[in-house]
């Protein structure tokens, strides 16, 4: 074995090269090292240092805080029912509905539209939701499609201006709140607003509900489909309910009038055998 203390710069410089190309990578030294020992050590040194420091051994980490409780989910539909119940007239109802907090979209709509036409009329025709026109106003069906409904229903003399119950028509929608974008309204929301539905027509009591849409007709007989369902009566709470296309539909859709008259027909001759 060679002393390396008496080699020069030059044989060093060689003696490194040749490590290098031998593929040395990791520099040992001429005794072993016990690596668990100085891991031993280490740790006495902090435990020493923990004792004559005793105020920091007491400090804990620092914990994370909790995580927030879960929101409670609210049953928005029994809320509703809870909202209704007892109420005698149309008044306390509209005052319920306004006061009602689970409802989303009144937080970012500008009026609360309730009703328009006659209490007590013959004919209830129930709409979706209020729409841009309504929103402003704070009155369903003033829009475009609301003209082409009052002048659908003046055919068959209705009007929601009439002074007498028999010629009157009293107007309503499923959600008195425009939704953003005048978007159809989600399925929760159309079960939401169910009972307050339900207890509108309880108080409005007519001879005839005219569900106009798909949403009014989820809500009154539990499902959609209205162009395959318009001109079908069927039965909800008691009442005859005749599902039509909205007016919105017949804008879109001039041919579909012809059907829409077919319906006011209908209905007329119901009215007239009642």
């Amino acid at each position: 074995m060679f002393d390396i203390d008496h080699l020069d710069s030059h044989a060093l410089a060689a003696l490194l090269e040749w490590q290098r190309d031998m593929g040395v990578t990791e520099a040992v030294g001429e005794t072993p090292v016990d690596r668990y020992a100085h891991a031993a050590e280490a740790q006495a040194r902090r435990a020493e240092a923990a004792a004559a420091a005793p105020g920091l051994a007491q400090i804990e980490p620092k914990r994370r805080p909790p995580p927030p409780p879960k929101p409670v989910e609210v049953d928005t539909a029994a809320e509703a029912a809870r909202a209704v119940a007892g109420l005698a007239t149309l008044e306390a109802l509209a005052q319920a509905l306004e006061a009602f907090e689970h409802c989303e979209l009144k937080r970012g709509a500008r009026n609360f539209v309730f009703s328009d036409g006659r209490a007590g009329a013959r004919v209830m025709v129930l709409g979706e939701a209020p729409g841009r026109d309504e929103d402003l106003q704070g009155k369903p069906f003033v829009g475009r499609a609301g003209q082409l409904l009052d002048r659908m229903f003046a055919a068959i003399g209705l009007s929601r201006d009439a002074p007498a119950a028999e010629g009157a028509l009293y107007i309503a929608n499923v959600l008195p709140w425009r939704p953003p974008g005048n978007r159809t309204p989600e399925p929760s929301e159309v079960a939401m607003m169910r009972p307050f539905v339900e207890a509108h027509v309880r108080l409005a009591d007519p001879d005839v509900l005219v569900v106009m849409g798909n949403t009014p007709m989820q809500a009154v007989l539990g499902r959609t489909g209205i162009l395959a369902a318009r001109g079908t009566w069927a039965e909800a709470w008691g009442k005859p309910v005749l599902p039509m296309t909205h007016p919105s539909y017949l804008l879109r859709t001039p041919a579909a009038k012809r059907e829409a008259w077919a319906d006011l027909l209908a209905l007329k001759a119901r009215l007239e055998q009642a």
